[in-house]
């Protein structure tokens, strides 16, 4: 099903008043109400802030998803609204939010919610999508626009709706200092290892840091007497900017693709007790998939 078909003209505010995030949302929000739809809107409006605190909801690209799973309402409601000025929220990119893609979907109906998030956000990183959605004028262009994107809803949830394209990485002559800066600066336990091509040659994580200081860990918990001459932490950092990426990344990682099915991912994440699998399509690397955005998205919503 094309995304397209979800949508609705007169769910569809070409040019919004509010000023802010929490301003848009509550101006689409009263768009359903003014379909005589009866619903909770004070309960959904929590449900989004909440949603919020959890996580900005600010994609980039000029586009923000603000969205909730709440049984406050009885279908999936997709309610767009364009800002001719831009919002004064501050985001990630430094690109003022031109377009606010609300979404609500009580909680049976999860897999078609997440697959739209997915097909909206798809259609925001569409290059030059934002110049041409700020020239329009009409609601049935918006739509066409959409539909010229082809962008489609699956039948089943997949990895490409659920995975994080942008991947923190690293190369093989990149330094532990590096390592450690971008994992601190990503809040990540791990890292992808690229070549020039953007291949994925292996994985670099903290535990890894941790073993180039401690390579006699073993000796250290067979045997609690066990003498050290000088504290390890401490040589470590005086090589920080010697030790390279390639002494210490290793080779055994998990991949998978974007269409693969989310639920068997999910199940081999399980068995081999793993917290993040690579997206790769035709040898390239394209995004991750980790553990707890599968709680987050599709658990928490």
């Amino acid at each position: 099903m094309k995304l397209a078909n979800l949508l609705m003209e007169r769910r569809i505010n070409m040019d919004l008043k509010g000023r802010t995030k929490d301003d848009a949302v509550r101006e689409l929000l009263a768009m359903i109400g003014d379909e005589g739809i009866s619903f909770d809107s004070d309960e959904v409006l929590r449900c989004i802030r909440e949603r919020e605190e959890v996580e900005n909801t600010s994609y980039g690209h000029g586009f923000a998803f603000p969205h909730a799973r709440t049984n406050a309402v009885k279908e999936l409601y997709i309610v767009v609204g364009i800002s001719r000025q831009g919002l004064e929220d501050k985001t990630a990119d430094g690109i003022p939010v031109y377009v606010v893609c609300l979404l609500l979907t009580p909680s049976t109906i999860a897999k078609l919610y997440l697959q739209t998030l997915s097909g909206m956000a798809t259609f925001a990183r569409t290059e030059g999508i934002l110049d041409k959605i700020r020239v329009l004028t009409h609601k049935a262009d918006f739509i066409k626009l959409i539909a010229e994107a082809n962008v489609t809803v699956d039948k089943e949830l997949m990895v490409k709706d659920v995975m994080r394209h942008q991947v923190a990485a690293v190369t093989p002559d990149d330094t532990l200092k590096e390592v450690a800066n971008r994992m601190f600066r990503h809040r990540l336990s791990a890292l992808a290892v690229l070549d020039e091509s953007n291949r994925l040659l292996g994985v670099i994580n903290d535990r890894d840091l941790i073993k180039a200081a401690l390579p006699d860990y073993k000796a250290l918990i067979s045997n609690l007497n066990y003498s050290i001459d000088i504290e390890p932490f401490e040589e470590l950092l005086k090589k920080e900017d010697k030790i390279k990426v390639s002494q210490l990344y290793r080779e055994d990682f998990e991949v998978t693709s974007p269409e693969t099915r989310i639920v068997e991912v999910a199940a081999m994440m399980i068995f081999k007790d793993i917290r993040r699998v690579f997206v790769v399509n035709e040898g390239l690397l394209v995004g991750v998939l980790l553990r707890k955005d599968i709680v987050n998205m599709i658990i928490r919503g």
